[in-house]
């Protein structure tokens, strides 16, 4: 099946030979080719060019694009989009003064999710999760990394990886799935942190990866959840199962945990909203990706991740949604985009790059998404017509996106 587009006003973010990710200036840097044309070959991008050199094509279809854009999908490398009802409760209580800590001394935040999801089903679950992926997939999102962690407890983590593993068998989208255990502490190891963790490394974890459920590993290490020693121990218990980490650090309090990442190799290090200089010098020559979570910071009132601190050191930056029902209860990756550039005082370049390819390698699949890229999946956003891709996060309450490919099928 041969599917041609062509007047493409802009094809964005083509990368010959392909990339990995973009650090530092490359980031500014986003290739494309004004009216052009884009040949799908079954799921993949097969070929793409000038108008002005258009080959003789015979494809099975051809669709004019005359005045649209053209784009590859969002990546989204941190959510937690598989969980149980909601926590619009806990809204009211914030707007009123109390703090995101506050709230979860109180019961609330992560234990309330905890609570929920323990006593519902894994069909409800899959039910609820799967209207959530489907929904950002319309967003223009085409890969995604899915957490567990409002489980906490062996039984309910391993019904949120096997829901994870079930979206992965009947939806056409990469997806990869971390096991965060140790997300906070449930009730019964109150004062027993130590406890939990040893729970978590000799009988959650061997549970995992029996069943196969996960490609990484996941801790929260912040001040009053787990410690950089809490971190650390967990990551190299997780590494003999060949897990790798992807890890909270930096959400609220600097504590070494960029420093216990790199360390342990990790693919990511996310959150980042307190970053130090010492930060930022741990990360350059590893091969850790920083990523931001804008949507976070917007909906928790708390700083936004250092964008120009990092990028201007050379590094690179990945952004994701942190799509989840207490800290950013939404997956849509076009307002990330909008507020790295309002907020974060990224390009329009920079957050799409960091949206895109940067977010692939956030995940692993930089080789199979995030570029316009011969022989990649056809996974591709087309705008409505828009006068330039800058209007995309300059329009940030409106939504743009005329059709989602995935697999170069039109969603």
């Amino acid at each position: 099946m041969k599917l041609l587009f062509t007047n493409i006003k802009e094809l964005l973010q083509i990368r010959e030979p392909s990339v990995l990710k973009l650090s530092g200036k490359e980031m500014s840097i986003l290739p494309t080719i004004k009216n052009a044309w884009l040949l799908i070959e079954d799921d993949k991008i097969a070929d793409y060019g000038s108008m002005n050199d258009l080959p003789e094509i015979s494809p099975d279809n051809t669709i004019d694009l005359t005045g649209k854009i053209v784009l590859p999908t969002w990546c989204d490398s941190h959510t937690h989009i598989v969980y149980a009802g909601n926590r619009e409760q806990e809204f009211s209580q914030r707007i009123s003064g109390l703090s995101y800590e506050e709230i979860a001394n109180r019961g609330g935040g992560i234990l309330n999710s905890a609570k929920t999801l323990q006593e519902i089903s894994e069909e409800e679950i899959y039910k609820q999760s799967a209207k959530r992926l489907e929904e950002i997939m319309q967003l223009g999102t085409g890969a995604v990394e899915i957490k567990s962690g409002y489980g906490l407890i062996k039984e309910a983590e391993l019904k949120m990886l096997r829901v994870v593993k079930k979206l992965k068998e009947n939806y056409n989208i990469p997806i990869k799935a971390t096991f965060l255990g140790a997300h906070a502490l449930p009730l019964e190891y109150k004062d027993k942190k130590e406890e939990f963790i040893d729970h978590v490394i000799n009988e959650i974890l061997p549970a995992v990866a029996e069943e196969n459920l996960a490609e990484y590993i996941d801790i929260f290490c912040e001040q009053g959840y787990f410690t950089v020693e809490d971190t650390n121990k967990l990551l190299k218990a997780a590494a003999k199962y060949n897990l790798r980490p992807k890890i909270h650090v930096n959400q609220f309090n600097a504590i070494g945990g960029v420093q216990v990442g790199v360390a342990n190799n990790a693919l990511s290090v996310d959150h980042l909203e307190e970053l130090r200089i010492e930060d930022v010098e741990s990360l350059k020559n590893s091969e850790t990706m920083p990523v931001a979570l804008p949507g976070c910071s917007l909906f928790l009132s708390i700083p936004y991740t250092p964008a120009r601190m990092i990028i201007d050191a050379g590094l690179p930056l990945a952004l994701a949604t942190d799509f989840n029902p207490g800290s950013a209860p939404s997956g849509n990756m076009n307002l990330v985009v909008s507020l790295a550039c309002i907020k974060m005082k990224m390009t329009p370049e920079e957050a799409i790059n960091a949206a895109t390819i940067n977010g692939a390698y956030a995940m692993d699949q930089s080789k199979l998404v995030g570029s316009i890229t011969k022989g990649k999946l056809a996974n591709l956003i087309i705008t409505k017509p828009i006068p330039s891709y800058s209007y995309l996060p300059y329009s940030f309450g409106s939504n743009f996106i005329e059709a989602v490919y995935l697999n170069g099928k039109k969603i």
